[in-house]
């Protein structure tokens, strides 16, 4: 497979002009060691396992650090936790910019240590599976939202669309966004997430909780990848499957740390309204979650009742994966009131609100209209912006004078 750019790119080398290292956080497979080997040809790779201990860099950090001369790429750095207090003392012993790039796929070990260690000294950046732009090769061009939140009116004007040579949205979907799922032909995307499951729980999820029960953790992600786009009810998952709502939001959190999952929290602002008070979780990978769905197929996808579920989990990822582009980045939310009606996303940047809803149907009618405009009856005292319905369809055109219908493969 060649290399497809990444948005992530150009930040990652400016921002070693000016910081002593780089951390590049994501989950397994997304592509962290690719896009550093390709942007940085020249520097020297470790890659770092639980198993073996290498160049004895957990026994011996000074050792390691004195034995190789910066700068260094050390991947998957949660395994060698032991180097980063000797990282530490080695950046201050020098001024140099860019000595050290790291990769981490568990969140929170990695940003608690990082923040103790390396506050001040180290770049964050978080890299996420492909958008359709890296996906054409055009990894390099930003997509939407930036114009989007410049200007709602005029943001679409002059925009491409995914050319007919793009999958089919249902197989889109269905094999997700992991590099490893590119090339492959769709009837073995099941084996590559059950290969990825697999090396997930052994690798990832086995060194930071100590579950006794394998098959209760893939029963329980079998019921997450089903209510991604939900509210989540703690209490209710851990029912199902026999283990405590404590247990269950443990679980939950580990997914989040290993970037599999996020959640979105309750719009409230300032209303006396009856509002939802629950978080809304979104799968990672929509490849990923029809697997642990048991979607076995394309054409089970396109029949099956989570597909609307599913597009919202994607077109929410592709969103939030935009960010990458802006800086500051907006907040993002959910909203719901307690007699039903509901925002699937809204992002809130500078003083003004942003209501984007999603949609996997091809033909919109007034009715898609009412979450949306009982979000804007809520808060008009509000700086409310035009909102979107992200839609299965093919064109641009407004629904009414706040709301403006793109296609899901506007670019």
């Amino acid at each position: 497979m060649n290399y497809l750019p990444r948005h992530l790119e150009k930040q990652i080398l400016e921002s070693a002009y000016y910081f002593k290292a780089i951390l590049l956080l994501g989950a397994r497979q997304v592509g962290k060691s690719t896009l550093l080997s390709h942007a940085l040809p020249q520097i020297k790779t470790f890659v770092f396992n639980p198993i073996q201990d290498v160049y004895r860099a957990r026994q011996d950090p000074d050792l390691f650090l004195e034995s190789f001369v910066a700068p260094l790429i050390l991947d998957e750095i949660q395994y060698a936790p032991e180097l980063l207090a000797s990282l530490k003392q080695k950046m201050d012993k020098s001024e140099a910019k860019g000595q050290y790039f790291l990769t981490g796929s568990q969140n929170f070990s990695m940003l608690r240590t990082v923040a103790e260690s390396m506050a001040g000294r180290v770049a964050i950046f978080h890299l996420d599976n492909f958008t359709p732009q890296e996906l054409l090769g055009q990894g390099k061009e930003e997509g939407w939202l930036p114009y989007y939140l410049e200007d709602p009116s005029l943001f679409y004007k002059g925009r491409k669309t995914l050319p007919s040579s793009f999958p089919p949205l249902v197989e889109f979907l269905f094999r997700g966004t992991f590099p490893g799922t590119v090339e492959l032909p769709t009837t073995q995307i099941s084996r590559y997430f059950q290969s990825y499951l697999q090396t997930y729980i052994d690798r990832d999820i086995r060194t930071m909780e100590n579950i006794q029960s394998v098959s209760e953790f893939d029963r329980f992600l079998g019921i997450i990848a089903s209510l991604t786009a939900q509210e989540i009810n703690a209490s209710q998952m851990g029912r199902e499957i026999g283990i405590s709502p404590q247990t269950a939001r443990r679980w939950l959190d580990l997914l989040m740390f290993t970037y599999q999952w996020f959640e979105l929290f309750p719009y409230h602002g300032n209303t006396i309204k009856r509002l939802s008070g629950k978080k809304k979780g979104v799968f990672k990978d929509t490849g990923f979650a029809c697997y642990l769905a048991t979607i076995e197929s394309p054409e089970g996808l396109a029949k099956s009742p989570k597909l609307g579920a599913l597009f919202e989990t994607w077109a929410i990822n592709y969103i939030h994966q935009q960010f990458a582009t802006l800086s500051p980045a907006p907040l993002s939310y959910h909203w719901r009131t307690s007699g039903g009606a509901e925002v699937d996303l809204i992002l809130e940047r500078s003083g003004k609100l942003y209501p984007i809803e999603m949609k996997c149907k091809t033909v919109l009618t007034k009715n898609d209209l009412s979450g949306l405009a009982a979000f804007r009856e809520t808060y008009s005292k509000s700086k409310v912006m035009p909102g979107l319905i992200i839609y299965a369809g093919s064109e641009v055109y407004k629904l009414d004078e706040h709301t403006l219908a793109i296609p899901w493969n506007l670019l």
